[in-house]
């Protein structure tokens, strides 16, 4: 089938191999709309680099390899105007073991780890797995409903002991794409502080406001790049988390060192089939992404007009993701709720708890999927809300 738009309103029968996302709710007739998990195929150009890779039949240990690399290098000035080396990537199998490395590779035992919530879940998780603490200050929704930083609460919840201030940029779950003044207040406080920045940037391709563009937090100029790790991925953007490629950006040679020594015995290669398709995403995939980020915008939209009849919650529509945040917290508490995705599990949608990202009472919505899809999704979740 060729790239467009019609490939994104194709409905593939997910239920049919075995998988989270629809394995879940395996032999009920619940709709996902959970996990950051898009329901389309991968672009063409992807999946035929993967068939030539496949068709030389030796699938033995892997590198990356220089047009890899390149691939890396030419996307990162085109996309965001940040010139990188080659010799800065560390590769890696995915976002969550390279959070956990982060955390592992700066400070000491008991040290101070800063992140903001709402936060996707690993970012609250890492620290302990590593002997850190978790220090975090919440963002806050505004009468307008775009959420910001709290920079009193922030500087507030650090210490003397904090090392990492762990980032995130395009923001999940509130979707936010912090702009150059915000990212020059977090670099100011963490040169003040004298802090490692650690900042995913996974959505980084998937921005869905046309008067935005992302902006590396490494990017604002050579003493921040000095002091940041950040955290890349195709996995989000084209569509193709379950093959295991992300990587690390880490001008520092010192700070390179420190991840990498954290990261021995422990972390694997990526997969080999995940190289190939990153390469091809990064060097091809650019016409399927811009199409993507239409439909994409196009899906925000029909959230926005359909949940906007729902009175009892505040929606807040993301600048980039595709990952819709809702404020259920007066529909519960009205309605003497306490398992909200239950409820709407019992009126047939599955959606993700904001419990598991610091925040009771807000649920994630996945609308990365088919208009059919979505439309049948927001209908239930109506119906859930009623």
């Amino acid at each position: 089938m060729a790239d467009g738009v019609e490939d994104f309103d194709l409905i593939i029968d997910r239920r049919a191999v075995p998988g989270e996302k629809w394995s879940r709710y395996e032999g009920r007739d619940v709709i996902p709309m959970w996990v950051a998990d898009m329901d389309f195929a991968a672009p063409e150009v992807v999946l035929d680099a993967i068939r030539r890779r496949l068709d030389h039949g030796v699938l033995g240990y892997t590198d990356a390899w220089p047009s890899l690399e390149q691939a890396v290098v030419d996307a990162m000035l085109r996309d965001y105007g940040w010139p990188i080396e080659p010799g800065w990537v560390v590769w890696l199998p995915g976002m969550v073991s390279a959070l956990n490395v982060a955390c592992r590779a700066i400070g000491d035992d008991g040290d101070g780890v800063f992140t903001a919530t709402p936060i996707y879940p690993p970012f609250l998780r890492a620290p302990a797995n590593n002997r850190r603490r978790l220090q975090h200050a919440a963002l806050r929704a505004g009468e307008d409903g775009r959420w910001r930083w709290d920079w009193a609460a922030t500087e507030a919840a650090m210490d003397a002991s904090t090392r990492l201030f762990m980032l995130c940029n395009p923001h999940n779950p509130v979707g936010r794409v912090f702009d150059r003044q915000e990212l020059e207040r977090v670099a100011e406080i963490c040169e003040r502080r004298d802090l490692v920045i650690c900042s995913d940037e996974i959505h980084c391709g998937l921005v869905l406001d046309e008067d935005r563009r992302h902006l590396p937090i490494a990017a604002l100029d050579r003493s921040v790049a000095a002091r940041t790790i950040t955290l890349m991925a195709p996995s989000k953007t084209w569509n193709i988390p379950s093959l295991y490629c992300a990587f690390a950006i880490i001008p520092d040679r010192d700070l390179r060192r420190r991840f990498r020594h954290a990261m021995r015995g422990i972390v694997p290669h990526p997969n080999l089939l995940g190289l190939v398709a990153t390469e091809a995403a990064y060097r091809d995939g650019e016409p399927w992404r811009r199409r993507l980020v239409r439909y994409l915008r196009d899906n925000r939209e029909r959230v926005g007009l359909r949940l906007a009849a729902a009175a009892a919650i505040q929606t807040t529509l993301p600048e980039a993701t595709y990952l819709a945040w809702l404020d259920c917290r007066r529909f519960a508490s009205e309605r003497g709720i306490d398992d909200l995705t239950g409820h709407f599990d019992s009126h047939g949608v599955g959606i993700s708890d904001g419990r598991g990202f610091g925040a009771p009472g807000f649920v994630r919505v996945n609308f990365g999927c088919s208009r059919q899809l979505l439309e049948q999704g927001l209908g239930r979740m109506l119906k859930a809300l009623r």
